[in-house]
């Protein structure tokens, strides 16, 4: 009998504990979608530049953005080599992609990837930045891994490298 009035004040704990765990998760979630519902998902913006290699395409934070030779068609083929999205990670948005001046709205478009995320395209090349690169710089332009090169990309759609 002591044995079972030790544990009961502890199993009454817990459980709530539990319930009030269960309250905060259900709360946030509503808030979570309430957020989604007042401000709707902005879409990255993709942006023209010019540099010593001529305008190419860069995101809205000004890095280079690449297109990977070894793709065929509207398709991420360095999300299958591994160690390659840790090094080439895909250009993705949350919404419908945005053209700066100079990058024409109708080449932009996007193909799904896993977990319900999205891949910039442009003239249907999937789109991909440089992990280790700072905004402005073109040094990976031209570079050969993973069993293709990887191209800044023109206002046209095409690869420069």
């Amino acid at each position: 009998m002591i044995h079972t009035r030790i544990r009961t004040p502890f199993a009454v704990a817990a459980l709530a504990l539990a319930l009030i765990a269960l309250a905060v998760i259900a709360l946030a979630g509503t808030l979570a979608r309430a957020a989604v519902l007042a401000h709707p998902a902005r879409g990255t913006t993709v942006r023209l530049r010019s540099t010593s290699l001529g305008k190419i395409l860069v995101n809205g934070s000004g890095q280079t953005v690449y297109l990977f030779t070894h793709d065929k068609g509207k398709h991420d083929s360095c999300v299958h080599i591994s160690g390659c999205t840790a090094t080439w990670p895909p250009l993705t948005t949350s919404g419908a992609p945005s053209a700066g001046a100079g990058v024409k709205r109708s080449l932009l478009g996007t193909i799904s990837l896993a977990h319900g995320h999205k891949q910039v395209t442009y003239a249907g090349h999937p789109l991909y930045i440089y992990a280790g690169e700072s905004p402005g710089d073109t040094g990976y332009v031209g570079v050969s891994a993973f069993g293709g090169t990887w191209e800044a990309v023109t206002a046209a759609g095409k690869g420069r490298s």
